[in-house]
C-alpha cells in the first residue's frame, strides 16, 4: 500500500535529518540531489523542519548565485541532549552530548564488588543526573546504555546472565523510572561494530564480523549493512558455543562450559602462567 501523506512526510523528514547529521550543513539543492525528492517537496520539508525548531540556517554555500538554494541548513544541535553510558562490571562512565555528538560533559564512577544492588543503582543514576545538570543538558532526551550481556529482542532489556552484577539489569529500569527520557540498551560489542561501521576500520564494508576478546568473548555480525542480533538476541555470543576441551556444557545463562572458558581473559592468563609468562598487574 502507498504511504499516506503524513507517513510520507515523516519518512522524508527523517531522511533529511539523517543526511544533515551525517553530511553536515547542506543546501536545499544538495538535499534534493541526495534524497531524490522534488524541489517543492524539499522546500516543504525544510520549512516544516525549521518551524519545528529542528534545523536552522547556518550560513551560505560558496555558490556564485545567491538565492534560497544557497542557504546552508543545519541541525539545531542543542534541540535535545543525549547521554551515553558505558556500563562495566567495575563501574560506569557517562558522556553527555548534543544532537551532533559534541561532547558536553563526562563523568565516571567506580562501583565496588561488595556494593549492594540498590546502592549501586542509586549511585549510577545519580551520576547520570549530576552529569546532565552540570553540562546544562537537563532534561535529557535519550539515554543509551552499552553493557555486556544478552539483550532480549522482545523487551529491549538485559537478560539474566551469570558473571554479571545484578545492578546492570536494575539500572535500565531505574533510569526509565527516574528520568523523563527514552532509555535504550545495547550489547557493547554490537555498539563497537556500529562505531567501526560508521567511523572506523569497517566504514567501507557492508558485511563484517567484529571479534571481542577481553573479560568476555563475543562478536558482532553486520550483514548487508545491518547489525544482526538474531531472534533471541544471541547472534555473536560465541562465548556460549560448546567446544571440545571444556569440562561442562554452557547453559542459556552461563557460558562457563563454552568457548569463553578457553578464550576469555582468565583462561588466557592461566595458560600464560603455565608457561611462565606474567603480565603487568597479574
Amino acid at each position: 500500500m502507498p504511504a499516506s501523506p503524513s507517513t510520507a512526510r515523516a519518512i522524508n523528514d527523517r531522511l533529511a535529518l539523517r543526511l544533515l547529521q551525517q553530511e553536515g550543513p547542506l543546501t536545499a539543492g544538495r538535499l534534493k540531489q541526495l534524497t531524490g525528492l522534488s524541489r517543492p517537496t524539499v522546500a516543504d520539508l525544510v520549512e516544516r523542519l525549521m518551524a519545528a525548531g529542528l534545523i536552522e540556517i547556518v550560513g551560505e554555500s560558496g555558490e556564485q548565485r545567491r538565492g534560497p538554494n544557497a542557504r546552508l541548513y543545519g541541525i539545531v544541535a542543542d534541540r535535545a541532549h543525549l547521554a551515553a553510558l558505558d556500563v562495566r562490571t567495575e563501574g560506569v562512565t557517562v558522556v553527555i552530548s548534543d544532537l551532533l555528538g559534541t561532547e558536553l560533559g563526562r563523568a565516571s564512577l567506580p562501583i565496588a564488588d561488595d556494593t549492594g544492588t540498590g546502592p549501586a543503582v542509586e549511585q549510577a543514576v545519580a551520576l547520570v543526573e549530576r552529569a546532565a545538570k552540570e553540562a546544562g543538558a537537563d532534561p535529557l532526551h535519550t539515554v543509551g546504555i552499552g553493557a555486556p550481556g544478552l539483550i532480549d529482542p522482545a523487551t529491549g532489556e538485559l537478560r539474566n546472565s551469570s558473571g554479571l552484577p545484578e545492578w546492570h539489569r536494575r539500572l535500565v529500569a531505574a533510569l526509565g523510572e527516574r528520568l523523563p527520557a527514552r532509555v535504550i540498551v545495547e550489547n557493547e560489542t554490537n555498539l563497537a561494530a556500529l562505531a567501526e561501521q560508521r567511523d572506523g576500520a569497517a566504514d567501507d564494508r557492508d558485511t563484517f564480523v567484529l571479534l571481542w576478546l577481553g573479560l568476555g568473548t563475543g562478536a558482532a555480525v553486520v550483514l548487508d549493512g545491518r547489525l544482526r542480533r538474531g531472534a533471541s538476541g544471541g547472534t555473536g555470543e560465541i562465548g556460549f558455543l560448546p567446544v571440545p576441551g571444556t569440562a561442562t556444557l554452557p547453559s542459556a545463562t552461563d557460558c562457563a562450559g563454552g568457548f569463553h572458558s578457553l578464550g576469555g581473559d582468565a583462561a588466557v592468563v592461566s595458560l600464560a602462567g603455565e608457561y611462565g609468562l606474567v603480565g603487568e598487574g597479574a
